[in-house]
Order: structure tokens, then C-alpha cells, then sequence
């Protein structure tokens, strides 16, 4: 059974990774997870209070910081409202509409249109739509640092017990 539970908590950790890259996937929740997993299999005893404190912190940040550097890749391109909510439509919807190329198109393109509905001109919603691919670039990166975090924290806490 304790393979069994080892096996189950790094299949979490590697959803939860790749949800770093695919949005589709569930990401920090698989990794928050994981720990639930480690706990039904191996006891909650290594767990303090002060473990799932930091874990929920970083899922809350990563919640909140996921849109927020999206949406701060937008604004400063020059974004509108309009772009940044067609950039997050796209995020969503284009690795299902072109699959493979549809995470990095889908954000663009959706800024670009968001924009473009605005009423901004061509040259401009292109540039936001920039904007919305650096955004998503930095949030990629945001996340697979703050998710690596939540895995190293765990390790360190087993370890440490």
C-alpha cells in the first residue's frame, strides 16, 4: 500500500506541474492534494498547523497571482478590460480549438479581438495581444516556481519530522 500511496502523491505532483503549462489541468490543487493522499495513507502527523497554513497561503497566491500577472501583461501593453477578458476566454478555450498551438494562440488572439470590440486600432490590439502572451509567459513561470515551492516545502517537512 505504501507504493501505492507514493505512487498516487507523485502522479499529483506531476499533474500539478503540467497544470503550470496547461491550464486545463488542475495544478495546485493536485499538488494540495497530494497531501491529503500522504495523509490517508501515512498519517496527518507530520502536519502541523503551521504546514497547512503555508500550503493554503501559496494556492491563494498562486489563485490570485495566476490572473493578476495575466492581467498586468494586458494593462501594460495597453490593454482595456476588453482585451484582458478576451486574453483569459482565450486561455480557456484554445488548447481545445487548436489543440498543441492553442495555449499561446488562444491568448493572443483573444486579447487581439477583445481589443479590436474596444475599438482600438489593429497596430494596437496586436500589441496588447503581446502583452497578453508576456503575461501568460510570466504567470507560467510565477506558477512553476510557487508549485515547485509547495513540493520542496512538503519534502522539507517529511523530512524534518
Amino acid at each position: 500500500m505504501a507504493v501505492l500511496g507514493w505512487l498516487i502523491i507523485v502522479a499529483l505532483f506531476a499533474v500539478g506541474m503540467a497544470g503550470a503549462v496547461f491550464p486545463i489541468l488542475p495544478g495546485a490543487l493536485a499538488i494540495y492534494a497530494a497531501f491529503f493522499v500522504y495523509g490517508w495513507f501515512f498519517g496527518f502527523d507530520p502536519f502541523g498547523a503551521w504546514f497547512w497554513i503555508f500550503q493554503t497561503l501559496i494556492v491563494v497566491v498562486l489563485f490570485a497571482a495566476d490572473y493578476m500577472v495575466n492581467a498586468w501583461g494586458v494593462k501594460r501593453f495597453g490593454g482595456s478590460r476588453a482585451s484582458v477578458i478576451g486574453s483569459t476566454i482565450g486561455i480557456v478555450i484554445g488548447p481545445f480549438v487548436i489543440p498543441g498551438f492553442g495555449l499561446i494562440i488562444g491568448p493572443l488572439a483573444g486579447a487581439i479581438i477583445g481589443e479590436i470590440l474596444h475599438g482600438s486600432s489593429l497596430d494596437r490590439a496586436v500589441k496588447v495581444g503581446w502583452g497578453a502572451l508576456v503575461g501568460l509567459f510570466t504567470s507560467t513561470v510565477v506558477k512553476l516556481i510557487l508549485q515547485a515551492a509547495m513540493i520542496v516545502i512538503f519534502i522539507i517537512w517529511l523530512v524534518a519530522y
